[in-house]
């Protein structure tokens, strides 16, 4: 199977929802590698590495997001694959 790793800028009401958790619950749900911090601008930032089938999925699944988010824009380029195993929550940078 195909690796793909991605990093994503998650814009809109993405803070104070609970989207970090969200995520990594769909991160491990889909075997996911790698990590979700909010950036003091606003915005959620991730990388997300696994099979291209599941990367693809996550983003899909990020589009919507958590009940009380509203995603408007996410913005993906290519990234390394991050060291180890597992998702994690990273604090805000």
């Amino acid at each position: 199977m195909s690796e793909k790793a991605v990093r994503m800028v998650i814009e809109g009401r993405v803070q104070g929802v609970w989207f970090r958790g969200w995520a990594a619950g769909e991160a491990a749900r889909l075997h996911i590698r790698g990590w979700i911090r909010n950036r003091r601008d606003g915005t959620g930032e991730a990388i997300f590495a696994g099979t291209a089938a599941d990367v693809d999925a996550i983003i899909e699944a990020c589009r919507q997001g958590p009940p009380a988010a509203r995603v408007e824009t996410l913005i993906q380029h290519p990234a390394e694959a991050p060291e180890g195993m597992g998702f994690r929550s990273l604090p805000t940078a």
